[in-house]
This record gives structure tokens, C-alpha cells and sequence, in this order.
């Protein structure tokens, strides 16, 4: 049986050394079109691979994806988060889980997952062949044809094949595969920071917020966690969810939106009123800018308190209802316009791709073409930062690469 994978990336090493296992009598061959393999794992969770997260059960496992969740929970009871920590361990190649969930190579080193993958696959036989993108796949009967970008190179039939491209920013990026019948569900950036040029945030640059709730204005969305104010705008783990899951929405607006931050996370206004007003009375001669009432580091707490118009050297008795209602509004409801989007890191994740309706998840074979099969961000599957993009590329590249 002749098995060609398209993408030299994760799911693409993942699913070829799935098929070696499960078909030991397979000739598998990975063409990249790039000179090297890997390029995205060396760079992913800033050059340490996040590989998973070790989050407890599937049914939170799936939250994590905006698109796709649902269609990869059977999926995961097949190949999980901890089938993919058992599967590196076992291949020598040690992890380490931090408080946050995210599982990495003990080394700390993403060179550690790339020679796993390159030692597997030279001991099972695969062949790699770098320099060798493809530019059509062509239905030959039961067969596919691989139709080579270089315009010299002969043309190459195979039994099945495996396309792991990965995400492309354009639309045109999936034209060979639309001309297979597939549809495909538009490319956008699905992770990303958001840009507040010119804000006066932005001279707060390194301060960290580790309890905050971001919503969109004009939606329903909204996100929890950690926020990073930078020299552009804001970044961490809730501007990146918040990307993720609105990544639709934010590409209609241009990326031109307003945010609301809570910056007191999980306090509800009610209870932060009452905890002002208590602050209020039993701190009157305090000066605000020296009595912090929350958990808030001490220069956003200045700032905020500024940006009420009150001066450092108030005295909490001097600030009246009204001015703890304006306080209370600028804590719980602060209002910041976002201009644009950074990329996260070097990293580039989007949504969009071949539509998943047009495949058997059961089996991450095409419904269209018989023989062709799907792994990793090609399909539209993304998810936020942690581990769960790579776990989703592990999972599909695994269950592909058993040719069901």
C-alpha cells in the first residue's frame, strides 16, 4: 500500500508514524513543501512545544476549541491529552505539567519533540521529502494522483493520502483542495493580541492583572483569566480566548472594537460597591492612592484611580458616592477601543478550512473522495492557547493514520 502525507508539520509526523504502526507493510512518504519539517513545532509555546494540557476529562478538554469541540470529543476518547503524554513518554521523551495545565518536554526544549519524531519515523521507514509542495490532487479511479508544484517533476499515484497542510491565511491557500469537491470554510486569524495604539494603557507595559474578565461590546462574549498589558495594547491567556472565540465576529468588525474589562474578575459589582463603601468608612483619612482595597497591582491601581480624575493624595472621605460610583464603574466596567491584532508570539493559528461536514470524524476520511483523509489545523478546528491546537493535529493525525 502506498501512502502519501501532504504537510510536514505535527499532524503530518504524527499521522505517518500512525499508519506505520497500525500497516508495518506501508510505503509512507511525507512531502513538504518548505526545505524543512517541523518549522511550526519548533516555534510552538515559544520554542518549548506545548504538546497538550493536562486538563482532567474530555468534557473540559472540549471547551477549549471554539470550532470543532464537539466533533472531536469521540475523538479523544480514542486518543486523548493523556494518550499523548503516555505516547512521548514512552519514546523517551520526558513532560512536565505546569500549574496552568500545559504539558512540555521536561528540557523545555521544542528540539526534543522534533528528534522524537525524526528518530520514529527513520526507525519505521518513513521517507520525507522536503522542497515538494503540491499544487493538485487528481482522482485516479480508487487512486489519487500527486500533481508537484515543480512544473519538471513527474507526477505520483497513491492508494490513500493524508493532507496536513495546516491553516493558511488566504482563501486561495485551499483551491487544490476546493477542485476535490471540499468545502471550504474562510481562513482567518483565530489567536491573536489586540492593539490599543496611542491608549494610555499602554505606558502600564509589564504590568500583569492575574484575575480579569474581558466582554465584547455589542456580543455576548466574554473571557476570564490573565491579562498582560504591553507596549501595543493587551495580551495573556483571556485576550487570547477572547480571540479565539470571537475570531469571526472581530474579522466582520476590521478589527476596529471596544472591550470591556473587569478588572476585579470574579467580584460581582454588587459586592465591590459594598467593599468600596466599607473602605470608604473605616479608611477615611487614608490617601486612595495608598490604600488599595483590591488585589490590583499598584501602578494600574494609580492609574485607574486617574483616570477617575482623583488624585493619589484624596482622601477616601473626601470622594463622596458619586465619585465611588465612578470608581466602581471604571473597576468593574472600563472601556478600552482596540485597533488591529498582533500575532501571538511567532505563532500563527487560524479557523476556517475544509468544512467537517464533508468528513467522517469517525474515521478522518473524506465524505467527498474516497482515500483522502484530513489531520490538524486544515480542517476547521482551532483552539486557544494551552496545548490544544497540537492536541487536536495529535489526535486527527493519530486516527487518520489508522486508514479506517
Amino acid at each position: 500500500m502506498e501512502v502519501a502525507i501532504i504537510g510536514g508539520g505535527a499532524a503530518g509526523f504524527f499521522a505517518a508514524i500512525a499508519v506505520k504502526e497500525k500497516h508495518p507493510g506501508a510505503h509512507v512518504v511525507i512531502y513538504e513543501k518548505s526545505p524543512k519539517v517541523l518549522s511550526k513545532v519548533k516555534i510552538s509555546g515559544g520554542g518549548r512545544c506545548n504538546v497538550t494540557n493536562a486538563v482532567s476529562h474530555i468534557s473540559e478538554l472540549i471547551k477549549a476549541y471554539p470550532r470543532g469541540g464537539n466533533s472531536l470529543k469521540k475523538l479523544f476518547h480514542r486518543f486523548s491529552n493523556r494518550d499523548t503524554m503516555q505516547w512521548f513518554e514512552s519514546r523517551g521523551v520526558p513532560l512536565v505539567t505546569h500549574e496552568d495545565g500545559c504539558v512540555f518536554p521536561a528540557a523545555q526544549d521544542s528540539r526534543m519533540i522534533i528528534n522524537c519524531f525524526l528518530n520514529e519515523v527513520r526507525r519505521l521507514g518513513v521517507e520525507i521529502q522536503t522542497s515538494s509542495g503540491i499544487s493538485e490532487l487528481v482522482s485516479k479511479n480508487i487512486k489519487w494522483k500527486l500533481v508537484f508544484q515543480q512544473k519538471d517533476r513527474e507526477s505520483l499515484e497513491y492508494d490513500k493520502v493524508i493532507v496536513t497542510t495546516g491553516g493558511c491565511a488566504r482563501l486561495e491557500g485551499f483551491d487544490w483542495l476546493r477542485k476535490t469537491g471540499h468545502r471550504i470554510e474562510p481562513p482567518m486569524p483565530s489567536l491573536f493580541t489586540f492593539n490599543m495604539p496611542d491608549t494610555p494603557v499602554t505606558r502600564l507595559m509589564g504590568v500583569v492583572v492575574e484575575d480579569v474578565e474581558i466582554s465584547l461590546e455589542r456580543s455576548r462574549l466574554s473571557s476570564s483569566g490573565a491579562v498582560l498589558i504591553t507596549h501595543w495594547g493587551m495580551s495573556g491567556p483571556a485576550v487570547l480566548k477572547l480571540s479565539s472565540f470571537a475570531a469571526r465576529e472581530l474579522n466582520k468588525r476590521n478589527y476596529e472594537f471596544n472591550i470591556y474589562v473587569n478588572w476585579l474578575g470574579r467580584i460581582s459589582r454588587d459586592e465591590a460597591f459594598f467593599l468600596l463603601e466599607e473602605v470608604a468608612v473605616k479608611h477615611s483619612k487614608k490617601m486612595i492612592g495608598n490604600y488599595r482595597p483590591f488585589a490590583l497591582p499598584e501602578r494600574l491601581w494609580i492609574f485607574l484611580i486617574e483616570k477617575c480624575g482623583f488624585p493619589g493624595n484624596k482622601k477616601w472621605a473626601e470622594i463622596g458616592k458619586k465619585g465611588l460610583n465612578r470608581l466602581l464603574e471604571t473597576l468593574v466596567h472600563d472601556c478600552y477601543p482596540v485597533t488591529g491584532k498582533s500575532t501571538f508570539r511567532d505563532e500563527f493559528v487560524t479557523c476556517g478550512g475544509i468544512n467537517l461536514k464533508d468528513v467522517d470524524m469517525k474515521t478522518m476520511q473524506s465524505k467527498v473522495a474516497p482515500n483522502l483523509y484530513f489531520a490538524g489545523e486544515v480542517l476547521d478546528v482551532d483552539a486557544i492557547t494551552g496545548g490544544f491546537n497540537l492536541q487536536a493535529a495529535w489526535t486527527t493525525g493519530f486516527i487518520a493514520g489508522q486508514l479506517g
